[in-house]
């Protein structure tokens, strides 16, 4: 059984991490997994975001009317972002875990830094054959390698100009198979126990309680300066992160 401290951490993550979702509509995933990365080890984090992961996405994926339209245009993207996350994933019993949380502070780093520069990747209606497929290999390679989701998938997502439900619905379904591809490749490696799964679950009343928090805070202030409050800190976390990970590395 995890201790008071571990307990206590999983339940004020998740409480922020589903606030962070409710007001902006995402970052469940990344603000979890950045603040369990903190105080935990790589792969144990990336098994308590699980549960409530997949249950506030699929909620996400499903909700909107836009999904088997979203499907039908971007299969590969989605096969490819899922699929490649177990072969990602082999990296967590291969190389050093120091070294795939310096690149997850990267990642988060680079995820909260073109956000707060409204960067936007421009894909033509002609690239998109060959664009999806390596984005979304590229993206799935480095969900299994450090459980996020986001970049540079949301980048391509953002690309195609889909309007705002359908991109919200579409970064839904990118994060719901992320999370399956993420829990087949835990498992295969011998890294999801049951207590792991257990302490996941726990943690999605507070997430679903942050989420409900979130979504009246939203009523009573600026989304976009909620957004940019959040990618700040992102930004701040992941460089934490990334530091400290090449340190420990390089001792």
């Amino acid at each position: 059984m995890a201790d008071p401290f571990t307990l206590t951490a999983i339940v004020v993550t998740f409480l922020l991490a589903g606030t962070v979702k409710g007001v902006v509509g995402m970052g469940l995933p990344a603000v979890s997994l950045a603040l369990l990365t903190a105080l935990l080890d790589l792969p144990t984090a990336m098994a308590l975001m699980l549960v409530p992961s997949f249950v506030t996405n699929v909620w996400q994926a499903v909700v909107g009317g836009n999904g088997v339209a979203i499907l039908k245009r971007l299969p590969i993207f989605f096969l490819l972002a899922f699929g490649a996350v177990w072969v990602g994933g082999q990296a967590l019993v291969h190389v050093d875990l120091a070294l795939l949380s310096a690149l997850l502070g990267i990642l988060l780093v680079l995820y909260g830094a073109s956000g707060l520069a409204n960067y936007r990747m421009t894909v033509g209606s002609g690239q998109e054959g060959w664009a999806g497929p390596a984005i979304g290999f590229i993206n799935g390679i480095f969900t299994g390698m450090t459980g996020s989701f986001a970049f540079p998938g949301v980048l391509y997502l953002q690309a195609l100009g889909l309007k705002r439900d359908e991109l919200i619905q579409a970064m839904g379904i990118l994060f719901t198979l992320s999370t399956v591809g993420v829990a087949i490749s835990l498992q295969s490696n011998a890294l999801l126990t049951m207590e792991l799964g257990v302490l996941s679950g726990a943690g999605l009343i507070p997430a679903i309680l942050g989420m409900t928090f979130g979504q009246r805070i939203r009523q009573r202030m600026s989304e976009e300066l909620f957004r940019r409050v959040f990618l700040i800190a992102l930004v701040l976390l992941g460089a934490y992160i990334g530091v400290t990970a090449t340190i420990r590395y390089l001792t």
